[in-house]
């Protein structure tokens, strides 16, 4: 590579289900943003398309491409589209059904027939083998491997045609010796076939948890490889050098070659990188306090961030079944710009969850769709202009989102459409409303002190309604909502995680003993920062501990710095006031841990770009147009100025009721809002007290 071609290009990109996001900073550059077309049968050709495009268009040689970060949904759509491998699970003798028992939890409370939400799909009983062998509750050995019974497992299931073997062994993780073992047997035999072991994907207690996500590990573990070795292959041969490095579900990235080893932390990878995004965008703003609600075609996917962190959880979900790993809290609800609206039995309205996709789509896309959708009635109320949806590449039929809802929606109602239309939002606004009560006041958070920021192509329309509902006052819609989740990648850190079981009751625990459990964890975390290519100095270290009363099976996860005097005292009082913020009361009753977490976080930083040029000539901005509007509350629709946001330079102060268009969002703000432009070209609303 000749010396004047510098790796200086960081390139974010966020593979959606319509559309693949490319967020590209070129030091002393705008930003520039770019969406192209998903192609879900081979993910990977859009994103060379995409390094074709910007070749192409912005003159970015594949070559300069230092950092290639990718939030990737292949994991996620192989479990829900049943597409992963065909997998075989070796088991404790005694114990090869722990994954079809379950936990019998009912989550519907008023179902009469209970169905079980225990992944069964991943393995029939006919590719569980149980293997004679066993480790007590301290980690000591009662029955020896019968390594000829794992020879004899592992022949049978290569023969029944498995990609990859789970390999879940009773407390392995106290003691992974046998797991271990059985691995090297397998590779001896079978060498490339793939082996997930628990001791390593969820070193921890609950048997049926720890083999559900093992089994889903060696489920997507095929699929994720060859994807990720075809994408690596073609963008060797666009030129693109750099290592390939992906989004994990807490939010931060690692090595392609890394995620191999354990891929079901890709979870959630493109959701994540829209929390982090929103966080970044907030911090620009000095903005700590976040609630963010990501508003697409399908559903909105809602998280909160506190005093600049995002929400973590320890266990989330694939579609209905619980899946144990560390993931951003991201509460996903069947709400959106497709969402159809309908009316049931006793000819009440309901909108959602069920969606017109985006084929055929909205009535007003006018492909066909028949039924009225949320879009339908944005086109009614004069929210969104049909001439400039997607920036103008995508006219919308205004007459046919008129005519659908006066017929499905209006007529049957006794409504107007106007009417009709403001009562789909209404009750769209009040699910979502409910979404974000459900991360924010059920975990002890008041939404009122945060600031709302909407992601998405749709998330600016409904924002200023939504903040209304739930008493916020600010709302920060970033500069580029609709790609926030590829902006999102180049502003994550790199981030390993160790955790390791660490049962005994606080009151009992030793400092010594803690702190030489966490020496073993960074020694793991610094061993994966190192095929980073990043040393164990760089990394900025957090300790944590899972903890709950005795007698408890749920666990809160407390931050804790080993060092402190007096730390399990402190751990004591953390946890009850935790405890008390999230469930509304504590108790002085003694508690006790049960897992310690080492995580080890190196912040990357990003190629500094200058700021985007204005169209402005003036610094009074002028509307470009006007148009009836309807809002809430209004006793009929007004004339309406709308603004183009290219147009507003920093410093700009609007009043409202006004709508400020940008071709991938349309902000829409409700009478008694004010929209500031922030320096970092943010645009910040304010409700009147």
């Amino acid at each position: 590579m000749p010396d004047s071609l510098a790796q200086d290009v960081a390139v974010g990109i966020d593979t959606g289900g319509t559309f693949t996001d490319f967020v590209c900073r070129v030091p002393g550059e705008a930003e520039r943003q770019v969406k192209i077309p998903s192609t879900p049968a081979d993910p990977s050709q859009a994103i060379i398309d995409g390094v074709r495009y910007m070749a192409e268009h912005w003159g970015i040689d594949p070559r300069r491409i230092g950092r290639f970060i990718h939030g990737t949904t292949v994991g996620t759509n192989a479990v829900l589209e049943g597409k992963g491998a065909r997998i075989g699970l070796l088991a404790t003798e005694g114990f090869g059904d722990v994954i079809e028992i379950g936990r019998q939890l009912r989550d519907p409370m008023y179902q009469v027939r209970i169905v079980s939400t225990a992944p069964r799909f991943l393995l029939p009983g006919a590719r569980r083998k149980e293997i004679p062998e066993r480790v007590d509750a301290q980690g000591n050995v009662l029955v020896a491997l019968d390594e000829d019974a794992v020879r004899a497992a592992a022949a049978a299931l290569v023969g029944d045609g498995v990609e990859c073997i789970a390999v879940c062994y009773l407390f392995s993780f106290l003691n992974p010796a046998h797991e271990l073992a059985t691995r090297a047997i397998i590779e001896r035999c079978y060498p490339g076939l793939p082996v997930s072991l628990s001791c390593e994907v969820d070193p921890g207690f609950r048997e049926y948890e720890r083999t559900v996500v093992t089994a889903f590990d060696a489920y997507i573990k095929p699929v994720i490889s060859r994807y990720l070795e075809r994408l690596e292959t073609r963008l060797r041969e666009e030129g693109v050098s750099a290592p390939l490095q992906l989004m994990q579900s807490r939010g931060g990235v690692a090595a392609g070659v890394i995620v191999r080893q354990s891929p079901v932390r890709l979870f959630l990878s493109g959701p994540a990188g829209g929390v982090i995004g929103a966080r970044m965008e907030g911090e620009l703003a000095g903005e700590r306090n976040l609630i963010t609600i990501d508003i697409g075609g399908t559903s909105s996917d809602i998280a909160l961030i506190a005093d600049g962190a995002p929400l973590t959880v320890s266990e989330g979900k694939i579609g209905p079944w619980p899946v144990r790993v560390p993931m951003v809290g991201v509460h996903a609800i069947g709400a959106g710009g497709g969402s159809i609206a309908r009316l049931d039995a006793a000819g009440g309205l309901r909108v959602g969850p069920e969606s017109a996709g985006s084929d055929p789509g909205p009535a007003c896309y006018g492909r066909g769709g028949r039924v009225a959708t949320v879009t339908d009635a944005s086109i009614v109320l004069g929210y969104l202009n049909p001439d400039f949806f997607a920036g103008g590449h995508f006219a919308l039929d205004a007459p046919r989102a008129h005519a659908v809802i006066a017929e499905t929606i209006a007529g049957p109602l006794g409504l107007d459409t106007d009417q009709a239309a403001l009562g789909i939002h209404r009750v769209l606004n009040a699910n979502m409303a409910e979404g974000i009560r459900l991360v924010s006041i059920k975990r002890g958070y008041d939404p009122r002190g945060f600031t709302l920021v909407p992601l998405g192509g749709a998330g600016a329309v409904h924002a200023t309604a939504l903040a209304r509902e739930l008493g916020i006052t600010r709302v920060l819609v970033p500069r580029a909502p609709g790609v926030l989740s590829a902006a999102g990648l180049l502003a994550a850190p790199v981030e390993h995680q160790a955790t390791a079981t660490h049962r005994v009751p606080l009151a009992q625990a030793k400092m010594e003993a803690i702190r030489d459990t966490l020496a073993t964890l960074d020694a793991r975390a610094a061993a994966l920062m190192a095929q980073e290519g990043l040393g164990q100095a760089e990394a900025e270290i957090e300790y944590s501990a899972e903890l709950c009363y005795i007698g408890q099976s749920h666990f809160l996860e407390i931050v804790f710095d080993p060092t402190d005097d007096g730390v399990p005292a402190k751990l004591y009082a953390d946890f009850v006031a935790a405890h008390t913020r999230i469930y509304g009361h504590s108790t002085d009753a003694p508690a006790t841990i049960g897992s310690l977490r080492s995580t080890h976080r190196v912040a990357r930083a990003l190629p500094a770009v200058a700021a985007p040029e204005s169209t402005a000539d003036q610094s009074a901005p002028t509307a470009k147009a006007h148009r009836r509007v309807l809002f809430a509350g209004a006793p009929a629709a007004s004339d309406c100025p709308i603004y183009d946001r290219a147009a507003l330079q920093p410093g700009t102060i609007l009043p409202g009721p006004a709508i400020i268009e940008q071709p991938d969002t349309t902000t829409v703000m409700e009478p008694g809002w004010t929209a500031e432009v922030h320096a970092n070209g943010g645009l910040i609303l304010t409700r009147e007290s």
